[in-house]
């Protein structure tokens, strides 16, 4: 047969193929036990969800009116703060170097010993054997104390983490529920990587949001206690300057002039007081309105689901496979030998 009547006859190759059968048998199964030894040995994964919906804050008009009211006295009583976190960008700071390396450092309890989520990381990836005689990420260690070295891994367990263990992302965009998955092969640290970078993440931003009404509160409440202060004072200098002179002539005035100062003192601190009380609780409801931040609807909880290859999935795809490689390794073994006789 000539090498271009090769695709041809297609009964020829047919034939060829049939009396290579035990080949492709033993391929197919081949692939098969291998595919099955892959999904028994493969070391699980173990998924931890966590998922929590993002404070709506529409409606704000009355706080606008609160603010209004507070601005007549020039009180700013904040509101809009951390902004620059809201939606999208929040999903980025989950994400960020920042908050993941902060989390990395969070200590957590591990069989009655108390450990760093990074040294944990090390523990059970097991990168280097000499890094299991020492601990790289001691316990009580803060950011500013760590070295060079200690500064790289964490560069190097963020970028792993980030493409390979952590997921954070919106279920739907048109909802403000976001997921933080996080896979590893270590269950605990799963779930405790999840919680604390949920919880590094929303103490961040509640810090944000809220500094500058905080802020406002704090300077009211000093206000507000030292006005108090004073008024304590003018009442007890009324009741002295009374005592001094119970029968005081009424001939003589000069004789009321301190109680009557006092007095004074009593009404204007008494005023300033009653403003400030206003405003000092009117801060208060605009604090409180600005912390929440994250409304828990999932948390992980042990034992984590695992993530394991399907055993039929991966025995099916695998005899596929190599039978694959089996019948073009045939077919080119064919059309090499069509070649030879062609020159020949």
């Amino acid at each position: 047969m000539q090498p271009e009547n090769t695709f041809v006859d297609l009964r020829e190759w047919f034939s060829y193929f049939t009396k290579k059968w035990k080949l492709l048998v033993v391929s197919a199964f081949l692939g098969l036990a291998v595919g099955l030894a892959y999904a028994f040995l493969k070391p699980a994964i173990y998924v931890a969800d966590y998922s929590f919906a993002l404070e709506d804050e529409k409606g704000g008009s009355g706080m606008g009116a609160y603010a209004a009211i507070a601005g007549q006295f020039g009180i700013d009583l904040g509101g809009g703060g951390g902004g620059a976190f809201a939606g999208d960008n929040l999903l980025e700071l989950m994400k960020s170097r920042k908050m993941v390396e902060e989390t990395l450092l969070s200590e957590v309890n591990v069989e009655g010993k108390t450990t760093t989520l990074a040294q944990l990381y090390i523990d059970f990836n097991k990168f280097n054997e000499d890094w299991a005689t020492a601990d790289r990420f001691p316990a009580a260690t803060p950011r500013s104390k760590l070295n060079l070295q200690q500064d790289s891994l964490l560069r190097v367990f963020y970028k792993e983490l980030m493409e390979k263990n952590l997921y954070v992302d919106k279920i739907n965009k048109k909802l403000s529920i976001i997921t933080v998955r996080v896979s590893t092969k270590n269950e605990l640290f799963s779930k405790f990587f999840a919680e604390h970078l949920v919880k590094n993440v929303s103490d961040f931003y509640i810090a944000t949001k809220t500094e500058k009404s905080a802020q406002n509160l704090a300077i009211l409440q000093h206000q507000t206690d030292s006005v108090k202060s004073e008024l304590n004072s003018a009442i007890s200098g009324v009741a002295t300057s009374t005592d001094f002179n119970p029968n005081a002539n009424l001939a003589r005035q000069i004789l009321r002039v301190p109680a009557q100062r006092r007095q004074v003192d009593v009404q204007a601190n008494t005023a300033i007081l009653t403003e400030l009380v206003k405003n000092l609780e009117l801060s208060k409801i605009t604090l409180r309105k600005e912390t929440p931040l994250i409304q828990v609807i999932d948390t992980p909880t042990l034992p984590l689901e695992k993530a394991r290859p399907h055993k039929g999935k991966s025995a099916i795809f695998s005899s596929l496979f190599c039978l694959f490689v089996c019948v073009v390794y045939l077919t080119l073994a064919r059309l090499f030998d069509f070649g030879k006789r062609g020159y020949a």
